[in-house]
């Protein structure tokens, strides 16, 4: 099985692109084939070159899946730039809650990404990864079911995005979170047509050669998932894509909501910290509630207040504001990957120190790590900060903003390790790549 398990990664990797599609390509303009323009803020999309939502649905097909049957996943669609896999994860552990209490939901499916060690991390259910020989199984399910049929064959978010499909499917799951790849609109995943709900984080400035240039654009991308006949939600946004928003939503008769953070959060929760936690929480809550209004048995239909607080005490999502006590060690782990989202981490880290945490470690998984002993009662301490970085984003700038995070706050840094992603020198290693290395 080991070996099947192998091929199914080596088949996936083999699915890989060179380089993400952009407005500054190679001379001349663009990479993407056929790019004229970004769609414009009046709401009228101007086509870029090829989406990766197209031919999902014709591959789906392909496999068995009608349209009726996605839509019988139940899905909870979540766009936004920053927050959209903590989001989900609240979801889930809401729902988690409420299926334990009540019996419904009785199998809970959830799709994310990126993944931090095995990419069956991706596809969940009821709370863990799906197995190494069910991943295997269904990729190869999927992969045979097209070969030969309909080319080109999907590309490697595609043929993820079709594998959860199919085993959420095939293990008869009765919800369905689905986290956006990238954008909205022409993602992978919107082939999703009727959500029972939709959800939109907070909107920054990331992924702008694809999505750009300017946030209202950003948020027009986003958007995309809203769908008539399905309610949406959205945190409080800048006021320029909060418009943009409002304007899509009202295209498409759908009710859409803004939400703020809920007041009856607990205070001290660590699954709460930092503040920007509150925010995606929130969100969740709003989310769950709806989706359980509309699905659950009338008699369970309540996310209710013991719901919310067991499924903030039982969150668990790796890698994003992660807290490990080693020892005489506290380890702060964090994956951020884009500027505003890195920023957040540094901060997180800050504050946890000024409240008066001893020896800590902060470790971005995908960007930074940092060690401090700050606590008022201890002697001075060595800090060190550990950054690796591999994307088509800005490291350096990535960096920057984790210096300068850190100078507000009022931390100095000792010691700086720049880190690759390679587990030992001779370069074996236990985990699968996130990203391909750019060319």
């Amino acid at each position: 099985m080991e070996e099947l398990y192998s091929s199914a990664i080596a088949l996936l990797n083999s699915r890989r692109r060179k380089a993400r599609p952009s407005l500054t390509g190679p001379p001349g303009g663009s990479n993407i084939p056929g790019l004229d323009s970004m769609p414009s803020l009046n709401g009228t999309p101007s086509l870029k070159g090829t989406p990766s939502l197209m031919g999902v649905r014709e591959w789906l097909q392909e496999l068995g899946h009608s349209d009726d049957d996605v839509n019988r996943l139940n899905v909870i669609h979540v766009s936004g730039t920053k927050g959209k896999g903590s989001t989900c994860a609240f979801i889930n552990s809401f729902l988690k809650a409420h299926g334990e209490r009540t019996g419904f939901p009785r199998k809970i499916g959830l799709y994310t990404s990126p993944h931090l060690k095995f990419v069956q991390e991706r596809i969940q259910i009821d709370s863990r990864p799906i197995s190494e020989i069910l991943f295997a199984k269904y990729v190869f399910e999927v992969w045979h079911g097209l070969s030969g049929k309909i080319s080109p064959g999907p590309r490697y978010l595609q043929l993820l995005l079709l594998v959860s499909v199919h085993a959420f499917l095939r293990e008869g799951i009765d919800v369905a979170i689905y986290e956006t790849h990238n954008g909205g609109e022409y993602d992978a995943t919107n082939v999703i047509q009727k959500p029972v709900v939709t959800g939109v984080t907070t909107i920054g400035m990331d992924h702008v050669e694809q999505l750009g240039p300017l946030i209202e654009n950003i948020a027009w991308h986003k958007a995309g998932i809203f769908k008539h006949g399905s309610p949406a939600f959205s945190t409080f946004q800048e006021p320029a894509a909060a418009t943009v928003l409002q304007q899509r939503a009202k295209e498409k008769n759908v009710a859409l909501q803004f939400i703020g953070v809920n007041p009856t959060l607990p205070h001290n929760a660590m699954a709460l910290k930092p503040e920007v936690q509150r925010t995606n929480c929130s969100l969740a809550i709003a989310l769950a509630s709806t989706f359980l209004k509309v699905k659950a048995p009338q008699d369970y239909c309540i996310l209710a207040s013991q719901d919310i607080l067991q499924g903030i005490e039982q969150f668990s999502w790796p890698g994003r504001y992660h807290h490990i006590v080693d020892g005489n060690h506290q380890w702060f782990l964090d994956g951020a990957h884009n500027e505003l989202s890195i920023q957040k981490a540094a901060q997180w880290f800050v504050e946890t120190t000024l409240e008066g945490q001893g020896y800590l470690v902060m470790s971005d998984l995908n960007n930074v790590e940092l060690e401090a002993d700050v606590s008022s009662t201890s002697p001075p301490c060595t800090r060190v900060l550990i950054f690796s970085h591999i994307s088509e984003r800005d490291g350096a700038a990535l960096l920057k903003g984790v210096a300068e995070a850190l100078h507000r706050g009022g931390l100095q840094i000792q010691h700086v390790i720049l880190s690759t992603y390679q587990e030992r020198q001779d370069g074996a290693g236990s985990m699968d790549p996130c990203s391909k290395t750019p060319e």
